[in-house]
């Protein structure tokens, strides 16, 4: 990936449109793919949160409002999730970085963001990072890793379980009844999109299929290459091995490493406290 160079990442032709009244909600646009960026506001240095797969920045909202007080705070809807282009043609983790490369250009510039990502969000945030650690101050990655994976059934899986939602969900308790009541279930719920036929996800089963594929390539050159001071927190429940862990600081020795004595892969909301008080420590906000 080569996007260090700044003429590489402005649209031909870029804008700024209005997603509501508020002044907070806005969609930027790079090569025909609109981007859906809240901005908090916030007094502070930037900081920029990103989602997992199949999320949206909806479920990052409470850690936004958490980090409000000393920080500007943006969240971005990440391409085929949310309120961004549903269905890309480029899913490829290039274009993931170079949609946050243009937001930071457009929203941020002459200031260097902290990436803070959770899962998938976390590896379009250390791609950012390693390739343009010009605009990055700091990397936190929440359940995060480089390591991709050799089974290519394991995206495959994924696909297929989002292709099996009998959408459209007659309500939110069909919804609840067929998803579960594991954490991010409430996010799933929160975010699905009513339609004259029911509620529906706001993204697509093979979209999701197609960009977990691209993440699950090792990129341990990038890593071992990082320049961006960067923290990796896992959870106590999370979705990688104790070897997995240790394989991801030894490879990169400058990372600091956090593990919380709680939470699943989706620590940042179920182990909300405790997340929220690891990631204000290493910002230097409890200081």
């Amino acid at each position: 990936m080569d996007v260090r160079a700044g003429s590489a990442v402005r649209a031909e032709s870029s804008s700024v449109a209005r997603m509501t009244e508020e002044d907070s909600a806005f969609v930027l646009s790079r090569g025909g793919v609109s981007i859906a960026v809240t901005d908090l506001g916030g007094e502070g240095p930037p900081v920029l949160l990103l989602h997992g797969l199949a999320g949206s920045s909806r479920e990052l909202m409470p850690t936004a409002e958490a980090l409000r007080d000393s920080c500007r705070v943006l969240l971005i809807d990440q391409r085929g999730h949310g309120q961004s282009t549903r269905r890309p043609a480029d899913l490829s983790r290039d274009a993931f970085v170079l949609d946050i490369v243009h937001v930071m250009e457009e929203l941020t510039p002459g200031q260097r963001c902290t990436l803070i990502g959770q899962s998938m969000g976390a590896h379009t945030a250390f791609l950012t990072a390693a390739a343009r650690p010009d605009l990055v101050e700091r990397l936190v990655m929440l359940e995060g890793h480089v390591a991709g994976s050799e089974d290519a059934g394991v995206a495959q899986s994924l696909g297929r379980f989002f292709a099996s939602w009998p959408t459209p969900f007659a309500d939110e308790a069909a919804a609840r009844d067929f998803l579960g009541d594991d954490s991010i279930v409430d996010a799933w719920v929160a975010d699905l999109e009513v339609t004259p036929g029911g509620l529906v996800p706001r993204f697509d089963a093979d979209v999701m299929e197609r960009t977990i594929a691209a993440v699950h390539q090792p990129r341990w050159a990038e890593w071992e290459a990082l320049e961006v001071p960067t923290v990796a927190i896992f959870a106590e429940r999370g979705m990688f091995s104790a070897d997995d862990k240790d394989e991801l600081i030894e490879r990169q020795p400058a990372t600091a490493r956090i593990d919380l004595t709680a939470g699943s892969h989706d620590a940042h909301l179920d182990a909300f406290d405790e997340w929220i008080k690891a990631l204000r420590d290493c910002l230097g906000f409890n200081v």
